[in-house]
């Protein structure tokens, strides 16, 4: 089985993840595709190949050198994000793509002039949507990458390697993917998460990011008798949706600037509430972010009375390069590997997070390589079939390049 048809059986299966679940996985039918690729790898011929019941693989590819090899591993997850649908994938190849739209079904269409990355794989097999959901490349690519690699690794026998684990997982689009990660389990001295975008990324420093969950007391009276009386939650959640500086959101921000960004907003003139997420790369501007949020609430307690506001901010995961630069050997190994797989490095802050951010304050250092999709969330993602051989290809590289580390 090739890299394409191993990334295209792994689109039929719907592994949409929830929000506001409180199982793990957060949706049943992730466990059914976990169950597939249990199965999978058994029949790959890998070795302590375990599905816990949570819904986490682990496997390992046995070293073939009698010497003394670091255990390193690769880690990819397995849900789509709940932004969009991911029932009923019809994902096809575009062939030797050249550069124009892309039809995607009637009145839909991928253009170049809306989604310019396009240009950057004339010639290259596209595989695209319908454009009625989600592809999956984010991260099913990565899963098909890691276990090709595996299966090229249990192939050539001359290229040498310690023991290689891998681990695939639920739950990462909601922030909840590394929570169950048994990283002593896991047994690795440093991984990467295969999770990253177009080809040659690579990423070790992430945002810092917090949940903010504002609730809002009114009193409901009817509207004819309400001077003085009413207390519309509603209007209350708009003026506190104001409080926050506008040009500090996701649509107006880029690179290492921070934000706030409104991701639910539900109420009625009794209750409402605004759901948050807070992104920040500085440690110091994310606490005052935080800081900020809370000031807010009490600002509009002081107008309107105590307890009309409440402000929930947790913290969800911190900026992995502190972790990381006191091993930046783990970074030299991938960038040599690009360099020998004819990859340009593009050395990038992810402007999100990773389950390698939750992982490295676990104690396994775990930066973040491309795995060749683009445009994820949504109707118009794509990856490319060259870019997921180069991943794959960088996969095996590492690898061999570990083998060697301690020469």
């Amino acid at each position: 089985m090739n890299i394409t048809e191993r990334f295209l059986n792994y689109t039929k299966f719907d592994t949409q993840s929830a929000e506001e679940s409180e199982t793990v996985p957060s949706t049943p039918k992730q466990l059914l595709f976990a169950e597939y690729l249990k199965k999978e790898l058994e029949a790959e011929g890998l070795s302590n190949v375990e599905l816990d019941d949570k819904g986490y693989i682990y496997a390992t590819l046995p070293g073939n050198t009698k010497q003394a090899v670091p255990t390193i591993g690769f880690i990819s997850h397995y849900d789509t994000s709940p932004d969009c649908s991911g029932a009923d994938i019809k994902a096809r190849i575009v062939s030797q793509y050249d550069g124009g739209d892309i039809v995607l079904s009637e009145g839909i269409v991928s253009s170049p002039k809306k989604f310019p990355e396009l240009l950057q794989h004339v010639g290259e097999d596209l595989i695209v949507t319908d454009g009625h959901t989600l592809l999956g490349a984010d991260d099913k690519a990565g899963i098909a990458e890691i276990v090709q690699a595996m299966v090229w690794l249990r192939d050539h026998k001359d290229i040498k390697h310690g023991d290689i684990r891998i681990a695939f997982n639920p739950d990462e689009e909601i922030g909840m993917g590394a929570h169950h990660f048994d990283v002593e389990k896991f047994g690795c001295e440093w991984a990467y998460t295969m999770d990253g975008g177009d080809v040659g990324e690579l990423e070790f420093e992430n945002f810092n990011a917090a949940s903010a969950k504002i609730t809002i007391k009114g009193v409901s009276v009817h509207p004819g008798y309400a001077k003085g009386k009413m207390v519309n939650a509603d209007r209350l959640a708009v003026e506190f949706a104001q409080m926050l500086p506008g040009e500090e959101t996701p649509e107006e921000t880029e690179g290492y600037q921070g934000f706030y960004h409104l991701v639910g907003l539900q109420g009625n003139v009794e209750q409402a509430r605004l759901s948050y997420i807070i992104r920040d790369h500085d440690r110091e501007k994310f606490e005052d972010r935080k800081r900020f949020v809370r000031r807010c609430a009490e600002q509009m307690n002081e107008k309107y009375g105590e307890g009309t506001v409440t402000a929930e901010v947790k913290d969800q995961y911190y900026n992995m390069k502190e972790k990381i630069d006191p091993q930046i050997h783990v970074i030299d190994l991938v960038l040599k590997a690009m360099q020998e797989c004819s990859v340009a490095p593009k050395v990038k802050p992810i402007r999100g997070g990773t389950d390698g951010a939750q992982l490295s304050f676990k104690g396994l250092p775990c930066p973040n390589i491309f795995a060749g999709g683009v445009n994820f969330h949504g109707p118009y993602e794509f990856v490319s079939v060259q870019t997921m051989e180069k991943a794959m290809q960088v996969i095996v590289k590492i690898c061999e390049l570990t083998a060697a580390y301690n020469d």
